[in-house]
């Protein structure tokens, strides 16, 4: 899905580093507090807080950071996080999805729509973009896990419905109410995954050219380096090409 995995090219492709992977571990541990909170805070009775636990594993996040996130979920006056999804198009009508954690809805909204307008785009209504989606679970592993055919295998023993395998790695598309099972299915032959969550996967892509292409990665920096949001999910496909010129 080109729209996910050219962001993460995005994501990685400049910047203080170290202000990133803080950045991120903030993100990781939100999404451990509010799973650990919506259900127990054991990740083998509750399987989002599995996924959000392996997620942030898979990002080298201290083990003492996760438990405090798990146990953050049961403190009196702690955060109360809400999940709010954005639907919108940016420059060149591609359709964007973001979503946030939040604890001020106000605040949240108020910053998304700026980063839309700011950057060619604007913010629409709830449904107004996911019509053109499907939510499915998202699997990636690296190149290094194994051969295209190694992969497969795994991903139909697994019960995975589709698998993407390219130089840089390998994505396993599975129902969006299998990717506990096939994450843990999958684990168990090809050990962790990079990235395991719910995505939101284009029904069609739209081609990106070099002038959209700039103003699209200004919008999705800045949503990006936004505390609230957690994930954006794009329809765009840009060009390799397009790709280098930008680095």
């Amino acid at each position: 899905m080109a729209g996910h995995s050219k962001f993460k090219n995005i994501m990685h492709r400049k910047g203080a580093q170290d202000k990133k992977r803080s950045a991120m571990f903030s993100k990781l541990s939100r999404e451990i507090t509010v799973a650990a909170k919506m259900g127990l805070p054991d990740p083998d009775m509750n399987p989002r807080l599995r996924l959000a636990v392996n997620a942030a594993k898979a990002q080298s996040m201290p083990k003492d950071n996760i438990q405090r996130a798990i146990d953050k979920a049961g403190m009196a006056g702690g955060e109360d996080y809400a999940e709010v999804r954005y639907e919108g198009y940016g420059p060149g009508g591609v359709a964007l999805i973001v979503e946030a954690l939040t604890d001020n809805r106000n605040r949240t909204a108020t910053n998304v729509r700026t980063a839309f307008s700011k950057n060619g785009g604007n913010l629409g209504s709830e449904g107004s973009v996911s019509h053109g989606f499907e939510r499915r679970g998202l699997i990636e592993y690296p190149a290094g896990a194994g051969d295209e055919e190694t992969m497969l295998e795994a991903a139909i023993e697994a019960g995975a419905d589709d698998v993407e395998s390219s130089e840089d790695g390998h994505t396993v598309w599975t129902a969006a109410d299998a990717l506990h099972g096939v994450a843990g299915a999958l684990e168990k032959v090809l050990g962790p995954a990079d990235n395991v969550k719910l995505a939101w996967k284009p029904s069609l892509t739209v081609a990106v050219d070099e002038a959209t292409a700039g103003t699209l990665m200004k919008l999705l920096d800045t949503l990006d380096d936004d505390d609230d949001v957690q994930t954006v999910w794009g329809n765009y496909d840009i060009p390799d090409d397009v790709m280098e010129k930008l680095s």
